[in-house]
């Protein structure tokens, strides 16, 4: 069975356009959608996109996703202010049977994948969409979340690709199709028995063009910065995980 995971589209219609030409390319059985979709500058028609599909599709729900079903200007937020314009403008694009499909859409998805075993998807880890970690996080401090879970965790949330061993578990991270944060392009993973990290290249500056004709707040940064210049966040999410980790309660 051949898998393709896409994680992390945020409303990037051309990057997500691009990765499906490479699935189909592929000839892939099924898609696992790994969460946030949303939000981002195109969501509405990122959705249809995937509702469109004829290979069968699964999805997951993300913290971004959350978020933007959430969103109320009078309910108490922990995101900031420009953050929760752009969700409060996502969800307005979004018709009332998105918004229920996108809330019936599970925490973790599961798999057995012949020639690797079991394999759960998750957003960010298994236990929550939220929480941070990346390849520089020592193994031991990850053992308690995810060694043992399942032969094979793929999660994304961090927009970086990573393989990494944490005890017996094998934690792949399939980057961002439509926001990330290394090189420009679109990042996705290929299950087939083993797992292979993918980077689809696409057109830069006409994604960026079709942001700037939208009404998405913010469009602009995310034309000139996510998608043309994206940020290297390694250091920065290491050091929030680490702060983060040391202090959790063990295994919290």
């Amino acid at each position: 069975m051949r898998i393709a995971a896409l994680y992390d589209i945020h409303g990037n219609l051309p990057a997500l356009e691009a990765v499906l030409g490479d699935v189909r390319r592929a000839g892939v059985d099924r898609i696992v959608v790994g969460g946030d979709v949303l939000p981002g500058p195109m969501p509405q028609e990122s959705l249809a996109r995937l509702a469109s599909l004829d290979i069968p599709t699964d999805f997951l729900r993300g913290n971004g996703d959350r978020e933007t079903l959430q969103e109320r200007p009078d309910r108490p937020s922990r995101v900031p202010e420009t953050a929760r314009q752009q969700l409060r403008w996502c969800r307005a694009q979004l018709s009332d049977a998105q918004a229920r499909a996108i809330e019936a859409w599970p925490l973790t998805l599961r798999y057995d994948v012949p020639g690797i075993g079991s394999m759960l998807c998750c957003h960010a880890t298994p236990r929550n969409d939220e929480d941070v970690f990346t390849h520089r996080v020592p193994e031991p401090m990850l053992r308690p979340i995810l060694d043992g879970v399942a032969d094979l965790v793929v999660c994304g949330h961090t927009h970086m690709q990573f393989d990494v061993s944490v005890g017996r578990t094998r934690v792949v991270n399939a980057g961002s199709v439509g926001m990330p944060f290394e090189k420009p392009g679109a990042y996705w993973l290929l299950i087939d028995g083993d797992v292979e990290l993918r980077r689809t290249e696409y057109d830069l500056d006409e994604a960026a063009a079709a942001v700037r004709r939208t009404t998405f707040p913010n469009a602009e940064e995310f034309a000139s910065v996510y998608i043309l210049n994206p940020p290297d966040m390694l250091e920065t999410f290491t050091q929030y995980a680490l702060k983060a980790l040391e202090a959790a309660p063990h295994g919290a």
